[in-house]
């Protein structure tokens, strides 16, 4: 199966997180830093909006002996931008934008395990496509917030900006602690 890719996601096989996550696949799932977790019987996908909190996520996993990048490849972690594809090269997942069969509307980015047969896509629970970043997804390049976006306020775990170029509100979701096992 795949997994829908979102924001700046990460993917894990299940089979390292059962052998390295404290407390195996029940642990992760309890100490899930956010809502957007979705899995199948392979992998597992967690995404995120700000690259401060991706790499913190990963810090935070590495300390239970998870790889990221073993000789430039992708290892135990693969992160894969919903617009950019992976960002370190990764020979054990796909990934690629699919629609849906019954609405060419909808488009996706996923990811699925290399040489998987099943082409079902996973959504975390409760998804919603009307209120999703595959609807409606902006990018801002480091470096370019200040230009872009004005702070306004933190409110529900999310950080809000007025952006500049559309006159409106924007949403940075933002994750608190990381991982809050402790081995």
């Amino acid at each position: 199966m795949a997994v829908l890719i979102e924001g700046i996601s990460l993917v894990i096989r299940r089979k390292t997180i059962d052998e390295k996550y404290p407390g195996g696949w029940n642990g992760f799932v309890e100490d899930a830093p956010n809502r957007t977790l979705c899995a199948d019987d392979k992998i597992a996908r967690i995404g995120f909006m700000d690259t401060n909190d991706v790499e913190s996520y990963i810090k935070g996993l590495e300390k239970f002996g998870f790889k990221f990048v073993v000789d430039g490849q992708a290892s135990e972690i693969a992160v894969v931008d919903q617009i950019r594809g992976f960002r370190v090269d990764c020979d054990w997942l796909e990934a690629g934008r699919v629609e849906m069969a019954d609405d060419t509307k909808h488009i996706f980015t996923a990811c699925i395990l290399k040489g998987c047969e099943s082409k079902q896509l996973i959504f975390p629970h409760g998804w919603k496509y009307e209120e999703s970043l595959s609807r409606d997804y902006g990018f801002v390049p480091s470096g370019h917030l200040e230009k872009s976006l004005k702070y306004l306020r933190h409110e529900n775990g999310l950080d809000v900006y007025y952006n500049k170029l559309t006159g409106k509100e924007a949403y940075i979701g933002r994750t608190g602690e990381m991982i809050k096992h402790n081995k």
